[in-house]
Order: structure tokens, then sequence, then C-alpha cells
């Protein structure tokens, strides 16, 4: 198994056992992939409704790409990251299934490099 690439700081409770990571090199850079159980609205799949902010609340600049066939989002960024600075990934509730669902609350997870 490879080691830990991000420390992730802070999870929403149900969200812990879903939460992993599987990174075989270090690259500077990681692109969370967030799969969902059902099929997205690709409208809503956007830098509006996804994102990821640094620990001042700055907004890093992403590229955000929804896989279809899987249903998966992966937001990758633009820029690297820094080290030992916090960042954030931000799910809003803006997101929503093809049927028009939202999720129940926001997504926010705490990591740092």
């Amino acid at each position: 198994m490879a080691a830990q690439y991000l420390d992730i700081e802070d999870v929403p409770e149900s969200l812990q056992k879903k939460v992993h990571q599987s990174l075989a090199f270090k690259t500077g850079s990681f692109v969370w992939r967030v799969k969902f159980n059902t099929p997205l609205n690709p409208a809503t799949v956007n830098a509006a409704n996804m994102y990821l902010t640094n620990e001042f609340g700055e907004v890093v600049k992403t590229n955000i790409r929804y896989d279809i066939a899987n249903n998966m989002i992966e937001v990758a960024p633009l820029e690297p990251f820094t080290e030992g600075l916090f960042y954030y990934l931000n799910i809003t509730t803006k997101v929503r299934s093809k049927g028009g669902q939202r999720l129940k609350e926001p997504i926010k997870i705490k990591f740092k490099l």
C-alpha cells in the first residue's frame, strides 16, 4: 500500500468510512475523485457547485470533469498545492441527480499535503 500523501484532517461523520486515498506515487498535485451512487445532472457539476479553497478562503483554480459512465466527478487543481497549507474540498447541495434530488447536506473535507 502506498504511503499517505494527504493528511485528511476533517470529514463529516457520515462520510468517515467513504473517504480514503489510493496513491501509487507523489506528483505534487492531487485529483479528487468523488463517486456518487446515482447519475447526476451534468449541468449541476461545475466550479460554482464543487470547488477547492485554501485555508484563507481563496478559491483554487480547478478542472472539473464528470465521468458519466462511472458517476464520478474529478476535481483537479490547475496549480500545485502548497505543502503544510490547509485546503478544503467543498461540494454544495446544488449538485443534483438527474431526477433533481440534492445532497442532504453540503460536504466539506479538510486536508493538507
